[in-house]
């Protein structure tokens, strides 16, 4: 009798076997004093600092602008210095023909032979007048920085949605870790008890040994969930541009908070379109390569106009030592004005690319437009149907874990078999783990309308 009543003191004051909360929370960090707790703002910040991607699109806009610079340099006078010794030894009939001509001139006249000559010069060009072709290459290159700043832009979107994407990954991860421990638990006190009325003569062994598997399935679960959270947080530290082998014991992902009334809102199509339309890098990147493709026109009409240049140059020659004297210097002063009138069919046939270049970008443009478009109203999709997710599976979860509470009070008064148990509590932990994607899935699906709208509210 004295069995009896201690196996049933110990179900008694045993705990509550996964109440209503056990499952709610996501795992807390490890209250270590050297874990780092990342957000998904932190892990942008880190990707967008480390990323190699990024620095390669900047060193992109960088040369840009430099280019930028280089058709900017057209509108300046081009000043060049030259200079040259030359040592000349004369074949000996060219010597006797130079002599022999000085010589007209002045019978005593004399000739070196070898003899060095020296020569120096200093000249100044500037083009004034190219048919505008300067200008239009200078607008160019400036819509070609534009275009890259904005290509920049895109691959930090693109960079932004796949941290996202594996940021997500790994805290669903470490849900279903969560929910594994959790069920491993429940089962770990349930084998205890029967373990405690098999004992006292009051359960069977087979009670013992069903829980037991359970507990081992459950550990099963969780190494298996240990594993991808491994797994994601690696690919995520790819991402973030760090190399650093103790990341992922190191960092702790920020807990997986309540969805806000803002997140079950559903959203409006059209607020979201008309952002993705003012801000989208991709739409803003095709405008610049039409304005692009508009300046090139312009610089390819320049061929029909003539060009008009001015250029001065001072030049001084010297024999046998370079001591330049006043009489040895040569000045000059030029304009000069050149009109192609024929070339081939060149320039016309170099201006008719340009235009169907212009029209492809424009064609480009409105095909962008069009797939943005689609991606936001693709995302807004997603979002009302995770928000649908959310709410069934809240409502199922309650359902279900009210039934597993039922069924594990009816086996506890011997009033249900334990087969009942194992499917109410399999159905509970199925349930958890349905919502807490569905959770995860939530906020990745906003994150994917943000980025499809190109609009980062953190």
């Amino acid at each position: 009798m004295f069995r009896y009543v201690v196996a049933i003191l110990l179900i008694l004051t045993c705990p509550a076997w996964a109440a209503q909360g056990d499952l709610e929370k996501s795992p807390a960090c490890p209250d270590w004093k050297d874990v780092d707790v990342l957000d998904l703002t932190t892990a942008k910040q880190i990707a967008q600092a480390n990323n190699p991607s990024l620095e390669a699109a900047a060193q992109r806009v960088s040369q840009a602008r430099e280019r930028v610079k280089q058709a900017t340099s057209t509108y300046w006078p081009w000043l060049d210095l030259s200079g040259s010794v030359a040592h000349v030894d004369m074949a000996e009939n060219e010597y006797d023909a130079n002599l022999a001509q000085l010589k007209i001139f002045n019978p005593r006249a004399t000739l070196a032979n070898p003899e060095d000559y020296n020569t120096a010069k200093a000249g100044v060009s500037w083009l004034l007048f190219d048919g505008f072709n300067r200008e239009f290459s200078r607008k160019g290159a400036k819509h070609g920085v534009q275009a890259f700043t904005q290509s920049e832009a895109d691959v930090r979107r693109q960079l932004f949605s796949a941290v996202a994407g594996a940021f997500h990954n790994a805290q669903s991860a470490r849900e279903d870790i969560a929910i594994a421990r959790a069920d491993q638990d429940f089962n770990q006190r349930l084998m205890e008890e029967a373990k405690v009325r098999y004992d006292v003569g009051a359960g069977s062994l087979s009670d013992v040994l069903n829980f037991e598997i359970a507990v081992r399935s459950a550990q099963t679960q969780l190494i298996n969930s240990q594993r991808s959270y491994q797994v994601a947080m690696i690919g995520l530290a790819a991402l973030l541009g760090l190399d650093d082998q103790e990341f992922v014991s190191k960092t702790c992902l920020a807990q997986l908070e309540k969805e806000t009334p803002h997140d079950l809102t559903p959203p409006l199509s059209a607020e979201y379109t008309d952002l993705a339309k003012k801000n989208r890098p991709d739409i803003l990147q095709a405008e610049a390569a039409v304005a692009q493709a508009k300046a090139s026109v312009g610089a390819a009409k320049g061929a029909f106009y003539p060009t008009l240049r001015l250029s001065a140059y001072s030049e001084a020659s010297r024999a046998n030592d370079a001591g330049f004297e006043e009489e040895d210097v040569e000045n000059s002063v030029a304009a000069s004005l050149s009109y192609n009138l024929f070339a081939g069919g060149l320039n016309k046939a170099q201006l008719a690319e340009a235009r169907a270049a212009e029209r492809e970008a424009k064609a480009s443009l409105v095909q962008k437009e069009l797939s943005v478009i689609q991606d936001v109203n693709e995302a807004v999709a997603s979002v009302k149907a995770a928000q649908e997710q959310v709410k069934l599976q809240e409502e199922t979860a309650g359902l279900v874990q009210r039934n597993r509470d039922l069924v594990q009070e009816e086996y506890k008064a011997g009033q249900t078999s334990l087969v009942r148990l194992n499917e109410a509590q399999r159905d509970l932990i199925q349930v958890r783990s349905n919502l807490s994607r569905a959770r995860v899935y939530l906020r990745q699906a906003w994150h994917d309308l943000y980025m499809a709208a190109a609009y980062m509210p953190e």
